[in-house]
């Protein structure tokens, strides 16, 4: 084993605990290829990240091409505006449209700058930065349907509620306003207000609802992230930036508890993508890179996946681990 510090990793397969096979190590490979190709109960998960929501295009690109589909989705942010344009049109062609929409989207219909500098308007005394508009009218653009509960495949999506905090699942209503309420950034967009309650960012409380997946039935979860796996802080400089490393932590931490705590029979398959294009929440002039970069990690992790060599990546190890006992069952690529 070696004792060099591992590069960061592009993404990973996560497994539950199960009971240690008796059979020589080529005939348990051979039963891990066989249980790719299993049909088990499967969900997609998208998670938060702004403009860098990009990639999660290029991932389903990946998947739709191979034929894989989801039997429920989970979306948070702007992970809940991409997992409505999937669930509207789950095909190839509907993923290509995805991508020209994002394409064609740019800061100006996001976060328009107006007269005053951006900076400043922190300190107005207003609801938020920006006005929800160009959000709203890029849900709107790729939707096709009215209603949660008439999307082809089960939609949910995630809003924090400022009544008390509490984490609130959309299942079923308008569509449209609970994906502008889970895609409502505290500060930078106004909370959405639903049946008499105000809503903002899903991220807040469940930026990569993989527990909820998994609680939901799926027994297998493509988690479609927006950065990399792993969270590494920078310096702050500001002190909105320490305020937003904190914030980002905390994400971080508790997905990586999710992903490390599976219950048996389990399988998590994560796509991510690195610092590489670097994107602010408002530069969208990354977009194109961002598909690229987000299909080419999704076609690494699977074909991994696919091959059944679960156990002899590169840069991690999967032990098949007794009940009861706790392990750290990750394959990253």
């Amino acid at each position: 084993m070696s004792n060099t510090v591992p590069l960061p990793l592009p993404g990973g397969v996560f497994r539950g605990p199960e009971v240690p096979p008796t059979w020589p190590r080529r005939l348990a490979a051979r039963r891990r290829r066989r249980e790719v190709h299993e049909q088990r109960p499967t969900a997609f998960v998208f998670a938060g990240g702004g403009a860098r929501g990009a990639a999660q295009v290029g991932m389903l690109q990946a998947l739709v091409r191979r034929g894989i589909r989801p039997d429920a989705v989970y979306g948070t942010s702007v992970g809940a505006i991409n997992a409505a344009g999937f669930c509207g049109d789950p095909t190839v062609a509907g993923v290509e449209r995805m991508a020209e929409l994002w394409r064609e989207v740019t800061r100006e219909d996001v976060f328009p700058q107006g007269r005053f500098p951006t900076p400043w308007r922190f300190f107005q005394q207003r609801e938020s930065v920006f006005a929800n508009d160009g959000v709203r009218k890029i849900i709107r653009s790729g939707l096709r349907f009215e209603r949660l509960e008439d999307s082809p495949l089960r939609l949910e999506v995630v809003a924090t509620s400022l009544t008390d905090g509490r984490t609130q699942w959309f299942t079923s209503g308008p569509a449209e306003e609970a994906i502008l309420a889970s895609a409502a950034l505290p500060a930078l967009l106004p909370p959405v207000e639903i049946e008499g309650e105000a809503f903002i960012d899903g991220g807040v409380v469940d930026n990569v609802p993989v527990g909820r997946a998994i609680a939901g039935g799926a027994q297998r979860v493509f988690a479609l992230l927006c950065g990399p796996m792993r969270y590494t802080p920078q310096p702050a400089r500001r002190p909105v930036e320490a305020v937003l490393t904190a914030f980002f932590i905390t994400v971080h931490a508790r997905f990586a508890r999710e992903v490390h705590h599976l219950p048996s029979g389990v399988e998590v398959v994560v796509f991510t993508v690195d610092n590489d294009p670097v994107s602010r929440y408002d530069d969208f002039s990354g977009t194109e890179a961002l598909i690229t970069a987000g299909r080419a990690n999704a076609e690494q992790v699977l074909d991994f996946w696919e091959s059944g060599r679960v156990g002899d990546s590169p840069q991690g190890t999967l032990r098949p681990v007794p009940s009861g006992e706790t392990e750290d069952n990750s394959a990253a690529v």
